[in-house]
């Protein structure tokens, strides 16, 4: 089994739920073991500030699937979901991510490996940095927990169990 990471996000239609379903419905497919998932965390919006705070939150996966049927099922999970795309970094039901798949490289039209912008964004490496604070990201040479404090924690608010 390859290990792989994915990065969760909804806005929109009762997020924590949101991330909840689609958590059951990984560890639910049979070719998916759910090794680690991170706290529940509420974040700023980045790129289209006009719209709810997202909830956010990533999971160490083992899988059999190769990364695009991986990410074939990340989509059909967003569309059970109810996703739309509408425009860049609009508000959404769900947002699933892949982020790392075995630590492979690729630049496809369909998927690029590692998340071409995930060592950027807070909301995917202090969930990260929780669940699997040493991982370094391909043609990154910080770990998670490095890269997670040098971006720091502002707009990312770890939620305590009881918001909804």
């Amino acid at each position: 089994m390859k290990q792989a990471i994915i990065a969760l996000g909804s806005n929109l239609e009762q997020p924590v739920s949101q991330l909840q379903n689609a958590l059951a419905a990984l560890a639910a497919h049979l070719q998916v073991q759910v090794l680690a998932t991170s706290s529940f965390y509420r974040t700023a919006p980045v790129g289209y500030a006009d719209q709810p705070d997202f909830i956010n939150a990533a999971v160490l996966l083992a899988t059999d699937l190769p990364a695009v049927e991986l990410l074939a099922l990340l989509h059909q999970t967003e569309a059970t979901a109810g996703r739309v795309r509408s425009f860049r970094n609009a508000p959404r039901t769900l947002d699933l991510d892949l982020i790392d798949y075995a630590g492979q490289t690729l630049d496809s039209p369909a998927l690029q490996l590692p998340h071409p912008r995930a060592h950027q964004r807070g909301f995917v490496m202090i969930p990260l940095a929780e669940i699997a604070p040493q991982h370094i990201l391909p043609g990154q040479t910080a770990t998670a927990a490095e890269l997670a404090a040098a971006l720091g924690n502002e707009g990312v608010q770890r939620l305590d169990g009881t918001e909804s």
